[in-house]
C-alpha cells in the first residue's frame, strides 16, 4: 500500500505564510510528479503546483510568484510554500503522486487526504 500524509494546514491572516508537507510512504518503487491540488466549497479541484522527479515546475497562474513547490526526492516529501496569502486561496489542499509500485507497473495516482487552509481578510 502506498500513503501520502499532509500537514501544515492551518488559519492564517490574509498576507502571511504557511508551508504544506506532504510524505509518501509505504511500497514505492518510484516517484514520477507529485503536486498540489485545491478544492474551494462549491468548485471543482484544480491543480496549484506540480514538480517532476527532476524538479522542473509549474504553478496555476492566480499563485505564481506568491508559491513555491519544492521536494525532497530522499523522503518521498513534496512541499507547498505559500506566501502572500489571499482569502481566496482558501481551500482544502490535496497532496497528489504519480507513484510506481515496481518497477514493471505504471505510475499511479495516489491522493492524501487533505488539509485545509483558510486566509482570513
Amino acid at each position: 500500500q502506498v500513503q501520502l500524509v499532509e500537514s501544515g494546514g492551518g488559519l492564517v491572516q490574509a498576507g502571511g505564510s504557511l508551508r504544506l508537507s506532504c510524505a509518501a510512504s509505504g511500497t514505492i518503487f518510484s516517484i514520477d510528479a507529485m503536486g498540489w491540488y485545491r478544492q474551494a466549497p462549491g468548485k471543482q479541484r484544480e491543480l496549484v503546483a506540480a514538480i517532476t522527479s527532476v524538479g522542473s515546475a509549474n504553478y496555476a497562474d492566480s499563485v505564481k510568484g506568491r508559491f513555491t513547490i519544492s521536494r525532497d526526492n530522499a523522503k518521498n516529501t513534496v512541499y507547498l510554500q505559500m506566501n502572500s496569502l489571499k482569502p481566496e486561496d482558501t481551500a482544502v489542499y490535496y497532496c497528489n503522486g504519480k507513484i510506481k509500485r515496481t518497477s514493471y507497473r505504471l505510475a499511479s495516482d495516489y491522493w492524501g487526504q487533505g488539509t485545509q487552509v483558510t486566509v482570513s481578510s
